[in-house]
């Protein structure tokens, strides 16, 4: 009885496996006649830097990819009359903004940052997501990046106290938050549309409206503001471009002024340098957005270069 049972076990098995062996030899051949799927490539160098004149390019480098920015703004294109006090050769000589900082692409798409700006003595923790990469088949067509900061401002504590208002940690802080949407077009063209929103705890209504003995000057004054904005770069040879960039406040008071800012860029693979004229001064987002009162046709236009270093690890 108990070699019956063997042998039908035996037989069983046997049956499965004359079953079993061409399904597995036809899944082999078919899998070895269907070629593996490619992953899908990003475009190629849409920006050649994570920041851009006044703005931030939708750019995320490569993972463990340390970047060093070093962002200066000369003071006003004014006086060029020499052999006089006021004379400081088109706002070289004036009054300077400076910032530096070190980014970090700790994971695939994400970054870290630190900076630090001379004016106000603002610190800064930023980071910046790819949400998405367009490709270069085109199965993805758009870009979309989220930016965001938080900023400190170590300035002194008169800044942030009069005597209605009390003294707090909490209004030297300010938030800064943007959505980009880009596209690169052909091998030289790359555009990107920037939503921008800015927080403050504290708001400086003195900056925001000159003249503080007016009765309701601060009737207008905003924590939450929103902007809108549009940059360019279109490549003319291996290492140049032009950068063109727009930007405007929605929500801010009209003496608040938008961005117009055009330069050069001259980048090879880890480097880039850009020179521009600009309308904002304050380097900080935030800053820029909400306090700027300088207007391009109105002696409002500066000089000022970015540099940007990156280093693969």
């Amino acid at each position: 009885m108990r070699k019956e049972i063997i042998s039908s076990i035996i037989k069983i098995q046997a049956i499965i496996l004359l079953i079993m062996v061409p399904t597995i030899l036809f899944a082999q051949e078919e899998a070895e006649a269907t070629p593996p799927k490619k992953a899908e490539k990003p475009v190629r160098s849409p920006f050649a830097a994570s920041t851009l004149i006044e703005s931030q390019s939708y750019v995320v480098f490569a993972k463990k990819t340390l970047v060093f920015d070093m962002q200066h703004r000369f003071g006003d294109l004014n006086n060029m009359a020499i052999n006089t006090d006021e004379f400081d050769l088109a706002g070289i000589y004036g009054p300077s903004n400076i910032r530096m900082g070190l980014t970090y692409v700790v994971l695939e798409n994400f970054q870290l940052g630190l900076g630090t700006t001379k004016n106000k003595l603002l610190q800064d923790l930023n980071w910046k997501y790819a949400i998405l990469t367009q490709t270069r088949s085109g199965s993805m067509p758009i870009a979309l990046t989220y930016y965001g900061n938080i900023v400190y401002d170590a300035s002194a504590n008169s800044n942030f106290e009069d005597e209605y208002t009390p003294y707090k940690e909490t209004s030297r802080i300010s938030y800064f938050n943007q959505l980009i949407v880009g596209r690169k077009f052909g091998k030289n063209v790359a555009v990107q549309l920037m939503f921008n929103y800015a927080h403050f705890n504290l708001i400086d209504t003195i900056n925001r409206n000159p003249d503080p003995t007016e009765t309701n000057y601060a009737k207008d004054v905003k924590h939450d503001n929103f902007g809108v904005g549009f940059a360019g770069r279109y490549k003319f040879s291996p290492q140049g471009s032009v950068l063109l960039e727009y930007e405007h406040p929605l929500t801010t008071p009209d003496n608040i002024k938008p961005n117009v800012s055009f330069g050069v860029e001259f980048a090879t693979s880890s480097h880039a340098f850009q020179i521009f004229i600009t309308t904002y001064n304050s380097i900080m987002y935030q800053h820029n957005m909400v306090y700027n009162t300088k207007e391009y046709n109105k002696g409002g236009m500066r000089l000022g270069f970015n540099i940007t270093r990156n280093w693969s690890f």
